[in-house]
């Protein structure tokens, strides 16, 4: 059993998912871990705490006044527990968690923590995307809690829309893989990029494009703490650098090129997660650009960063993983992209879902196969794709030399 020894506090929050928490809990247990349930006084509202008392032989704690506890159960359980689940997490609670608040069982209980921190967002779209909602979530998430889901399905109202809580079995085996994989990379040696480039026009204007930056911030957070060794090149991005990683702030496609070129041989594996601007102006003007008739913006092409490095290796990076950001034909452009670039995987993700927001749905494509995923938060897929690279690491799938070097049409 996969989480056997591992303690975990399952936290309920008042919504109608609720009743999934039962599922949870069972499914926890079932793979070996020993579970607590904390509730807020409003999760009582859709399931009895004497549910979870029977399912785990020990009561839910609902009130940090019960006057059968001696001591401080939000401490003591905090300590406790290897990882605490919030499910389901909705727009009130998550947003007096930000706040800091610790006026219930839960959020005292959340307060001191020392394991890992999970929210399992559920709740109406129109919450979801509220901009209030938006915020608490980056907030959580630079201070290290991983958003498992929403995913887009049927609604509490009948409506289909982003705000469904994950399935409890999706959750169990999001929450194993981060739980089992603590020490999976150690010593591996790992480039990753991340963000957009910016194109300068003049001293004002840019050509860029929506990237977040957090799919591949994502990657190097987990990488880290799962023991690897990581560099991050990163184009302009509003995000926390992950604690342990050593960065290398670019702005432009020919930095980013530049500084990955550089080093890319010095690592085990480059994971370019980068949506690198394929075009630059010709000519970049020193001043701005006055507002006049129509304008001809003249282009030239940008090196090919994945391309490059695949055509260049030799022995390192031993994995090479590129990511294909698609409207349409996923799978069919990730595997042309895997040819053509002389990769060993690509993440085929669709660009109405992955650019710019917390989660996204992929498709890991490789020599053999295309194993398609649910959209899961940014941090969960991250995990997905370390899983895979740490199977290529140990069997290496890569093409005989001179493939690659024929060169890598763009």
């Amino acid at each position: 059993m996969s989480l056997q020894g591992k303690r975990i506090v399952v936290g309920l929050g008042g919504g109608i998912a609720a009743f999934k928490a039962v599922q949870l809990v069972r499914e926890l247990m079932r793979r070996g871990a020993e579970v607590r349930v904390v509730m807020t006084e409003a999760a009582t509202r859709f399931v009895g705490p004497i549910t979870f008392a029977g399912l785990t032989g020990k009561p839910a704690v609902t009130d940090l006044w019960a006057e059968d506890y001696a001591g401080e159960v939000h401490v003591e359980l905090g300590e406790w527990a290897d990882a605490v689940v919030i499910a389901p997490a909705t727009m009130n609670l998550m947003a007096r968690a930000t706040g800091g608040q610790a006026n219930d069982a839960l959020l005292a209980t959340l307060a001191c923590a020392r394991g890992d921190v999970f929210f399992v967002p559920s709740m109406h779209q129109r919450m979801w995307l509220h901009p209030a909602t938006r915020s608490n979530v980056r907030a959580l998430t630079e201070r290290g809690a991983v958003m498992l889901g929403p995913v887009t399905g049927p609604l509490a109202n009948g409506e289909i829309g982003e705000g469904r809580m994950l399935e409890p079995d999706d959750i169990a085996d999001a929450v194993e893989s981060y739980l089992t994989h603590s020490d999976d990379l150690v010593g591996v040696r790992v480039l990753i990029t991340a963000g957009p480039t910016h194109e300068d026009l003049d001293p004002v204007r840019f050509l860029g494009n929506r990237s977040s930056g957090r799919m591949g911030y994502a990657i190097a957070a987990r990488a880290l703490q799962r023991g690897a060794e990581v560099t991050l090149v990163s184009g302009p991005v509003e995000l926390s650098v992950p604690a342990g990683a050593d960065v290398v702030s670019v702005r432009s496609a020919q930095q980013m090129y530049e500084a990955v070129m550089s080093r890319f041989d010095r690592f085990d594996v480059a994971i370019m997660a980068a949506a690198v601007a394929d075009y630059r102006p010709v000519q970049r003007a020193a001043q701005k650009i006055k507002k006049g008739g129509s304008m001809t913006l003249k282009l030239v092409r940008n090196p090919d960063i994945l391309a490059d490095v695949g055509a260049k290796r030799v022995q390192q990076p031993s994995v090479l993983v590129g990511f294909a950001l698609e409207t349409e034909n996923l799978e069919q452009a990730a595997r042309v992209k895997l040819e053509q670039k002389a990769a060993d995987l690509i993440i085929a993700n669709e660009a109405s879902i992955g650019l710019g927001g917390e989660s996204n749905r992929a498709t890991l494509v490789d020599a053999t196969s295309a194993s398609p995923l649910p959209e899961m938060s940014k941090r969960a897929l991250a995990d997905q794709i370390l899983d895979r690279v740490r199977t290529l690491l140990k069997h290496p799938s890569r093409k005989p030399r001179h493939e690659a070097e024929r060169g890598a049409p763009n």
